[in-house]
């Protein structure tokens, strides 16, 4: 079964939900991102958001370490933590009480609320769903070695997405061991925990344990 938005998230846990209005599947928002966060930053409360830049809108409440790198198109939601090091290359959303590590990398993503990438992460083009969380050193591949374009795949079920760069969608409260890599058109399911150093790849169930291609068990 290859998940829909509505199997993967709890649209009430971002503030990016109207970015899903229309669509059937989460990568269907990838090419929208950046756009969407210019207009909806247009509308956020100046009493609440900071606006250091043309494209970029930061909580009030969200802390910044000085080493931290941070371009736009953005918007950082509130009680939010970045940390040294982190960098934010555009087109990112940082939902509320969420935690950008040292060292970690986004590009091209929406981090739902209560999402965690704290150490060595890098994350492109890819939709994060609540609670889910990545190891040490995990990571979302985004563009296939011989860089043709990305097709999501359940068993005989294929959907093409004709996109050359397309990470990870993980769905709510997913755990990601350390040093594990999500491949290109990767999809796990809600409440699912990838073993360390997975090499992960087509779409796994929700409520299982991945422990490797062919060692993956319903959660008790």
């Amino acid at each position: 079964m290859i998940y829909k938005i509505s199997d993967l998230y709890d649209l009430k846990e971002t503030i990016a939900a109207k970015l899903f209005d229309g669509k059937t599947y989460p990568w269907e928002v990838l090419a929208e991102i950046g756009d969407f966060i210019i207009e909806l930053g247009k509308t956020l409360p100046a009493e609440e958001f900071d606006h250091p830049a043309e494209d970029i809108w930061i909580h009030k409440s969200v802390s910044i370490a000085k080493t931290a790198t941070l371009n736009g198109p953005l918007i950082i939601d509130a009680d939010t933590e970045v940390r040294p090091g982190a960098f934010v290359r555009g087109k990112v959303i940082v939902g509320k009480n969420c935690v950008v590590g040292n060292s970690t990398e986004l590009k091209n993503v929406v981090l739902f609320n209560t999402v965690q990438v704290p150490h060595y992460n890098y994350v492109g083009d890819s939709i994060l769903g609540t609670h889910s969380h990545m190891g040490a050193g995990s990571i979302t591949s985004n563009v296939k070695s011989d860089k043709t374009l990305v097709v999501v795949k359940d068993g005989e079920e294929q959907i093409e997405t004709g996109l050359k760069k397309f990470g990870a969608m993980i769905g709510d409260y997913v755990e990601v061991g350390c040093n594990s890599v999500l491949n290109p058109g990767t999809v796990i399911g809600r409440n699912t925990n990838i073993y360390p150093l997975s090499s992960v790849r087509g779409v796994i169930a929700d409520n299982s344990i991945f422990k490797g291609r062919n060692d993956i068990i319903d959660k008790m």
